[in-house]
């Protein structure tokens, strides 16, 4: 796994472990040798883990519309920094950058890309591993309800499986690495859906 696309706030929510939990995945994914692919802003649990990456000698790589850029919250010091013309783009460059998929703490918006992710997943669209880090608790609600669409019989069991929930940032790349393929053969142009 070479890059990560890391889903999470733009805001550092209410307690100090989410910023925590940010900086020991920027320390994980360096100390690795995975770079950065996340939503380009430099605010919240964004801007955390961008600089942490940076700071640690890592590879980011941000992108974002240019409404986004206007309102001056996007990142200027990235390695790399892709502006697109709306948040579609945005969404499959950001995928298309990424070998794998992580969900932090955040709101409507990070929940809102790993679902699309996840369904993608699902539907076999892609053969990329994703995964929520549980930062303090963040999704155990969330899991709990995704359990309760199996036992509702909305979701199989096998696809639940493919969300990968861990607290910890080492023991989630592990799981992603090894859920990895050797080489990703499927990936669905957003033009062909």
């Amino acid at each position: 796994m070479q890059s990560l696309c890391v889903y999470c706030g733009s805001s550092a929510g209410m307690t100090d472990e989410y910023a925590k939990g940010a900086k020991q995945l920027a320390a994980a994914m360096v100390a690795r040798n995975i770079a950065l692919v996340y939503g380009g802003g430099n605010v919240g649990l964004m801007g955390i883990i961008a600089d942490e990456v940076l700071r640690l000698g890592g590879n980011v790589t941000g992108v974002i519309p240019q409404a986004l850029m206007d309102k001056e919250v996007g990142h200027t010091g990235l390695s790399q920094l892709h502006i697109v013309s709306n948040m579609h783009e945005r969404k499959a460059m950001m995928a298309e950058l990424s070998d794998g998929f992580v969900a932090m703490p955040g709101g409507i918006g990070t929940l809102e890309e790993l679902f699309e992710m996840f369904t993608w997943s699902q539907l076999g669209f892609h053969e990329k591993p994703l995964g929520l880090l549980n930062i303090h608790g963040f999704y155990d609600s969330l899991v709990d309800f995704l359990q309760h669409t199996v036992n509702a019989g909305f979701l199989k069991q096998e696809h639940l499986a493919l969300l990968h929930n861990e607290a910890d940032p080492l023991t989630l790349l592990d799981a992603l690495q090894q859920a990895h393929p050797p080489h990703l053969t499927k990936w669905i142009n957003q033009d062909d859906l």
